[in-house]
């Protein structure tokens, strides 16, 4: 990507964030146009972060963060799927590293595998070039995007996104969000979902 880290970062920390997935929007953002912009009312990722990809477990800020899914049924295998993205400094510009791996068991778990490989092909390639072609664009034609922003919270990302701190955006319940926040619970990444079911409905974004 030609642009240092510094300016890649902010479109991989709102990735799926309420900034939609830069990839095929149709399929995976509900039809959602996902933003091509740094969104203004976006915070910065925290562990424990739930989306429909999702929560974060891992975050070094400036540099790569992850999202962990904990036993999902997919094609009827049950999954554990990461996906971590990496910045590195290449020259002047930045190369940016996706990965993901996936397991899966049950007696579907190899056709399971070949569909996600075959679907991660197509949709991660997709959104690489999206983010790459939205930080070059920064001072393009379309640098006034963040002069549309509505402030309505599922403006460019349908599948709600719960906030560690309590906030949230997207369509409330859609997708997974909820169940992955009781992941990061369990696993210990959040301590507990109270103070967050409080605040939740007292500082949505636009409010």
């Amino acid at each position: 990507i030609d642009a240092p880290p510094a300016e890649v970062w902010p479109w991989i920390a709102q990735l799926g964030r309420g900034a939609g997935f830069y990839s095929i929007d149709w399929l995976d953002n509900g039809r959602r146009a996902s933003a091509r912009h740094i969104v203004s009312w976006i915070p910065e990722p925290a562990l424990g972060d739930a989306t429909a990809i999702g929560y974060l477990r891992d975050v070094e800020p400036g540099e790569s963060l992850a999202w962990w899914v904990d036993e999902v049924k997919f094609f009827g295998a049950s999954t554990r799927l990461t996906s971590a993205y990496t910045l590195e400094s290449d020259g002047g510009g930045t190369r940016l590293v996706s990965r993901m791996s996936a397991d899966a068991s049950g007696f579907f778990a190899h056709l399971a595998l070949f569909v996600f490989r075959v679907m991660d092909t197509i949709m991660a390639r997709r959104q690489l070039l999206g983010i790459r072609d939205g930080v070059e664009a920064r001072h393009g034609p379309h640098s006034d995007w963040r002069a549309r922003e509505t402030g309505a919270p599922d403006q460019y990302q349908l599948y709600e996104i719960l906030y560690a701190s309590g906030r949230s955006a997207g369509l409330k319940g859609k997708e997974h969000g909820g169940r992955y926040r009781a992941s990061a619970v369990r696993d210990g990444v959040i301590r507990d979902e109270e103070r967050q079911h409080e605040s939740r409905d007292q500082d949505e974004p636009g409010a």
